[in-house]
């Protein structure tokens, strides 16, 4: 709904209405719930200080402004022209996923300061460069939406749009850590880490599963 109310009330290619549309975009591509945004939120609980999930916070940032600027830079095109690329994409990525599920589900921390369920500054990294690199939902939504979105712009109105979509998820992932922070400070017994562990992997093996379903479906069509 936000995606196609941007679309169809800020036509104006001035850098005022190019910011407002690359805000008003990214947030509705960025609010819904994914693995993004569950990994993010897991770690604001579950380490011991919000300092101690800036790792992910800032490499999922990272990378979203990676994945803008290639969008807006013109792979777009090269994606979205290209049927074959698009589904190696989803196949690598439902394959990658359900591990990932498998893997959360499997995890059981038996307390809220069970060492082995927070991640140190590296695994926040790999894991957060990973499910944002290697998700084909992040990579297509950048890349075919905004990427999309930005071709109508030129010039410094381009970098005003790409620069206000970055900001979104900057903005967005700090704020999703702080609030998993407060949710953890109230757990003592680990139930919360646990229930975030299954409800993790039940959404990060669904959206698995949807991919691999699209992809035997396109491949029984091509």
């Amino acid at each position: 709904m936000l995606v196609q109310l941007a679309s169809t009330i800020i036509p104006s290619a001035s850098q005022g209405a190019a910011a407002l549309h690359g805000f008003i975009l990214a947030l509705g591509l960025i609010l819904p719930l994914g693995v993004q945004n569950v990994f993010i939120f897991q770690q604001g609980a579950l380490q011991h200080s919000f300092r101690k999930a800036l790792p992910a916070v800032l490499t999922a940032a990272v990378c979203d402004t990676l994945l803008i600027g290639l969008a807006v830079g013109g792979m777009s095109l090269a994606v979205l022209n290209n049927s074959w690329l698009e589904t190696l994409l989803m196949a690598a990525g439902s394959v990658f996923l359900l591990y990932m599920g498998i893997s959360l589900w499997r995890r059981q921390p038996n307390s809220a300061s069970d060492e082995a369920a927070v991640y140190s500054g590296k695994r926040q990294i790999a894991f957060a460069a990973s499910v944002s690199l290697l998700n084909p939902h992040a990579i297509l939504d950048t890349i075919g939406v905004i990427g999309g979105a930005s071709l109508q712009y030129a010039g410094a109105d381009r970098l005003t749009f790409a620069l206000s979509c970055i900001v979104v998820s900057w903005l967005w992932f700090a704020a999703l850590a702080l609030t998993g922070r407060l949710a953890g400070q109230w757990d003592h017994s680990g139930r919360l880490t646990r229930l975030l562990n299954k409800a993790s992997a039940l959404i990060v093996a669904a959206i698995g599963l949807g991919l691999l379903y699209t992809v035997i479906t396109r491949l029984f069509t091509i």
